[in-house]
């Protein structure tokens, strides 16, 4: 009798355990690792998400500089549908190649198509082609790591002697001259840009070219063009290696310039230095004209702006698709997931991570346009 009460005593010690810790674990099972957007948040959003006949896989590349936030609509858009998207963010050169050889649903670039590319996107959308739809904004942030210096300014022509190896050293005359309550050591400068043809270096020179032309000889475009500097893969790799080496520079969306990385106060001419934030992004977002032709909305920005509190190192990440002629068996789900991230909720997420959402008149034609996919 004694032995089966101590049994009957353990086996109850046992089940109350059991069902302790099931109740921690229902406590603690909710993922909020969700970049930047809260679970409350997410579940709504993930609530009003229209799947449609959305089913399957999607694959997906280009542009590094939206891949936190690809990431962040990705966790909601499959909790709802079900669908797996993978994204690869393997730059925006790499994103249009794929596109235009018929590897991925979609792709993003921080540049818009250009003509020899839209001639070859017919090639894969059937009697129609590709067209462009900006879908993420952000300031590019011009992220240093210099021991003892917390806050920097600089203008155009300084950045483009630094990525032009014109400034070597962090104590030059030109950057004292703008940051004189600094102190700034005598340390080399360590320049790093992307390896890979990318629309965030697409966009951070035309804003060199736009305030130092004298100071950036170059024409622009995807490809690095200046002698010098130290090269790394993806917005990823570039905040690595500023975040990992002492004097270093380089250029970045800004959700990557974390820990350890600080962004340049940029002098544009304006009454004060124009710090990157999502806000100063968002206001010279707002001045840019849509300037695509028929269906393709892709946008002029104006690097050179002095407004005031407008920071003019910004890019617009376009999603690239068919107008018409997508494949059947992903046109379903590549609707359903552009049709998302076009919402208001999906464009909620941007500013929860960092990025800025594309001012309401622009976003409006994305939506129309997403619906007349075929």
């Amino acid at each position: 009798m004694k032995l089966q009460r101590m049994n009957r005593r353990a086996l109850t010690l046992g089940a109350l355990a059991v069902s302790g810790a099931l109740a921690l674990t229902a406590c603690g099972s909710d993922d909020t690792s969700n970049g930047g957007d809260s679970s409350a948040s997410a579940t709504a959003a993930a609530g009003n998400i229209k799947c449609d006949d959305a089913k399957g896989q999607l694959l997906a590349d280009g542009s590094s500089a939206q891949k936190n936030a690809i990431d962040a609509w990705v966790k909601q858009f499959t909790q709802a549908c079900g669908v797996q998207i993978n994204y690869k963010g393997s730059g925006s050169g790499a994103g249009i190649t794929a596109f235009t050889q018929g590897q991925v649903a979609f792709a993003g670039s921080d540049s818009a198509l250009k003509p020899e590319e839209v001639t070859a996107s017919k090639s894969v959308c059937s009697g129609g082609q590709g067209i462009d739809l900006p879908m993420v904004g952000g300031p590019i942030a011009v992220g240093f790591n210099v021991p003892g210096v917390d806050k920097l300014v600089l203008d155009g022509p300084t950045i483009a002697k630094i990525f032009n190896g014109k400034i070597s050293k962090w104590n030059d005359e030109a950057i004292k001259k703008q940051n004189p309550d600094a102190k700034l050591p005598d340390l080399k400068i360590q320049a790093f840009h992307r390896s890979e043809d990318s629309g965030t270096t697409d966009n951070f020179t035309k804003y060199l070219i736009a305030s130092a032309k004298s100071d950036w000889p170059y024409s622009g475009g995807k490809a690095w063009q200046a002698k010098g500097g130290q090269s790394a893969s993806g917005s990823s790799g570039v905040a690595q290696q500023v975040k990992q080496t002492s004097g270093a520079i380089g250029y970045m969306e800004l959700s990557y310039a974390k820990d350890g990385i600080t962004p340049l106060s940029i002098d544009t001419g304006a009454s004060a230095p124009v710090d990157a934030t999502v806000d100063n992004a968002t206001k010279a977002i707002g001045a840019a004209k849509v300037v695509g032709t028929g269906k393709d909305l892709s946008l002029k920005l104006d690097y050179a702006t002095k407004a005031e509190g407008a920071y003019p190192i910004t890019l617009v990440t376009y999603e690239i698709v068919c107008d018409k002629g997508n494949k059947a068996d992903t046109l379903p789900a590549t609707k359903a997931f552009l049709r998302f991230i076009a919402s208001e909720d999906g464009q909620k997420v941007l500013a929860a991570n960092d990025y800025a959402p594309i001012p309401d008149d622009i976003i409006a034609k994305v939506r129309t346009t997403i619906e007349g996919l075929s």
